[in-house]
């Protein structure tokens, strides 16, 4: 090379992932930077486990451990493709029919996560031309979902009936699903089903819920809040729910009318694409569920233990078995989960963007299975780390303000 040609030579580039530095100093400033911490099988330090969704107790359940390693043996390690050609056995079926029996809808169908349920129905259902209707804190499934559905999408304010009688009115649309959580994973609090769906039939709307947080611990029985309202088996209410919450295991389902899954099994990517749901999950959550419908008073004990926990910290009354402890900074809901951690006590830490700023928390899921020596060491664990809620309601959501939006 000439000095004329080294001369003329274009600066030097910067590598083009500097940027991921600077964004996560800015975020270890804010007090946001995360990590993932893998959880031995047996934790010395950890006596009670508050932050995983094993509200029912089942996940280490001997019968449900067993309903999986049952189903290895017979189908093997994984469904070994996607379930529209090797993928979907006969306990996929089983299990689809149990679902929809105990939930009060006339069919269900299993995908690999209920991620992917929420993804799949809602692109399924609408598209451009289309309105979808979202609370503003809807789990971020449902936000990505209504940004690929390509539909409009209008954010509503929080658990507000004449926002979304509005938005339904006011704008312009083929099809009109309204979408929301049942239980609110960051609040804890209950989404009113039974005026959100006055609202959309009036309009001619269908109303689609994600019983994640409520399957199991809502209703007679734990049938979740669509069955305790009275809308499972409506013909223009649809619900996705997580097999890994209550039920302890992997994986999720859509549940509603047969023409529903009949068109999903068509047209939901992420069921025609998706490797099915490994057998030994299945069976375990087939397992599960079986203990809850022989033991309805599975969900009341949740419930009930949720209430305990919640007078101890000062937080809202949970609709289920989510406890929300609103303490406000960032910083302070780290040493207050730290502090929990080191009397033995687990607990989730929800900060932005999770939440909104001002509303970091700490996240408490009660347990069926909790003993009330395990609520005197939270008791305990709470008083060293300064207390319960810093005087707000719980305020946040799944997702942040305005996350929903498209």
């Amino acid at each position: 090379m000439t000095v004329d040609q080294r001369a003329s030579a274009p600066p030097a580039l910067p590598a083009p992932l500097t940027w991921l530095d600077a964004n996560a100093r800015a975020r270890r400033e804010a007090g946001l930077r995360r990590s993932v911490r893998p959880r031995p099988a047996v934790d010395s330090q950890v006596r009670l486990d508050l932050a995983g969704n094993d509200y029912l107790g089942l996940s280490r359940h001997p019968a449900v451990i067993e309903a999986g390693v049952a189903a290895l043996r017979t189908w093997g390690a994984g469904s070994t493709g996607s379930r529209l050609v090797t993928g979907s056995t006969e306990l996929h079926a089983e299990l689809e029919d149990a679902l929809a029996a105990h939930t009060g809808f006339a069919a269900g169908l299993v995908f690999a996560s209920g991620y992917a349920a929420n993804l799949g129905v809602v692109t399924a259902l609408v598209r451009a031309g289309d309105l979808v209707v979202s609370d503003e804190r809807n789990h971020a499934s449902i936000v990505d979902a209504c940004r690929l559905s390509r539909a409009e999408v209008a954010i509503v304010p929080h658990l507000d009936l004449a926002a979304v009688d509005e938005a339904l009115a006011y704008r312009s649309y083929r099809r009109a699903l309204v979408v929301t959580d049942s239980v609110f994973s960051a609040d804890g609090d209950l989404a009113p089903l039974a005026g959100l769906h006055a609202v959309a039939r009036r309009h001619g709307a269908v109303l689609l819920v994600d019983e994640a947080h409520a399957l199991g611990v809502v209703g007679p029985g734990g049938r979740g809040a669509a069955a305790a309202a009275g809308l499972a088996g409506e013909p223009d209410v649809i619900a996705t729910v997580t097999l890994s919450k209550s039920l302890g295991s992997q994986g999720g389902a859509v549940l509603g009318p047969v023409e529903v899954r009949d068109h999903l099994i068509d047209t939901a990517r992420t069921f025609i694409f998706d490797t099915g749901l490994a057998p030994a999950a299945a069976g375990a959550a087939l397992g599960a569920l079986r203990l809850l419908v022989a033991d309805p008073g599975l969900a009341a004990s949740s419930r009930a233990r949720a209430r305990e926990l919640a007078l101890l910290a000062g937080a809202p009354e949970p609709a289920a078995a989510v406890v929300s402890v609103v303490l406000g900074a960032p910083e302070r809901a780290v040493a207050a989960a730290a502090t929990c951690r080191e009397h033995g006590v687990a607990v989730g830490c929800f900060r932005p963007p999770t939440v909104p700023p001002g509303t970091s928390r700490l996240r408490l899921s009660a347990r069926a299975d909790l003993t009330d020596g395990d609520v005197a060491l939270f008791a305990t664990a709470l008083a060293a780390a300064g207390g319960g809620a810093a005087g707000a309601s719980g305020t946040g959501g799944t997702g942040g303000p305005g996350a929903a939006r498209a």
